[in-house]
């Protein structure tokens, strides 16, 4: 029996429930990280015994599910896009600014799809995107591909914000301190390509650099829609 699937205890002798229980979690990771997260936490932001708790969610694991599933009802358009590839893109660049505004939610992405209500909408708001334009097996690729993309680009950019604040560093700062280095790899002639993207290249904000990663991985699944 899923943590969905079990009824909630009464809510007395404090007023208690599993959507208040999930938002104090979500607070607390909103502030402090999943290491923040605790069901002892949770209970004291609620002025509730620690045990009140486990009658609602048996373990912390269960209470991360309920987390994810809370903010994915904030990936959902409220308007269903006009065909399957802004559907695909609007999905991924809702997942983004979710990620974005609960950064905890880059450690949970990915691994097995989120059974609850919200996580089960979003499946079906990806696969409904390709429903009748190919079968279904390569609908089911070609939304995991798109998901493992959006969950690595985001991963990549949450983790360079946490970077940033430990280290103190901006981008910019990094890339004059670490300089002198690089300079001098570069000079050893090992490294051509890199040379090249270091000296030519043109650097994009995270945003462009996602948005145009996730066009070329619709590129992909439009080749494929195209193919007899």
């Amino acid at each position: 029996m899923t943590v969905w699937d079990r009824p909630e205890p009464p809510t007395r002798p404090v007023p208690l429930d599993r959507e208040r229980i999930v938002a104090a979690a979500v607070a607390l990771a909103d502030e402090g990280g999943l290491e923040a997260v605790s069901l002892r936490k949770v209970a004291a932001r609620l002025n509730a015994g620690p045990m009140r708790l486990y009658g609602f969610i048996a373990t912390k694991e269960e209470l991360f599910d309920l987390m994810v599933d809370e903010v994915q009802a904030e990936i959902l358009p409220e308007e269903p896009p006009g065909d399957w590839r802004e559907a695909l893109r609007v999905l991924a660049h809702r997942t983004r600014k979710a990620a974005l505004r609960h950064e905890w939610l880059a450690d949970l992405l990915g691994g097995r799809p989120s059974l609850g209500p919200n996580g089960l909408a979003v499946t079906e708001a990806r696969l409904a995107a390709l429903d009748g334009l190919i079968d279904i097996d390569t609908a089911v690729r070609a939304t995991e591909t798109v998901g493992a993309y959006t969950t690595g680009a985001i991963r990549r950019e949450i983790a360079n914000l946490r970077a940033e604040r430990a280290t103190g560093l901006s981008k910019h700062d990094w890339r004059r301190a670490s300089g002198p280095h690089v300079t001098r790899m570069l000079a050893t002639g090992r490294f051509p390509a890199l040379s090249k993207a270091v000296h030519e290249g043109t650097d994009v904000d995270t945003e462009t650099s996602f948005a145009t990663g996730l066009d070329w991985v619709l590129d992909a699944v439009a080749a494929r829609l195209e193919r007899p």
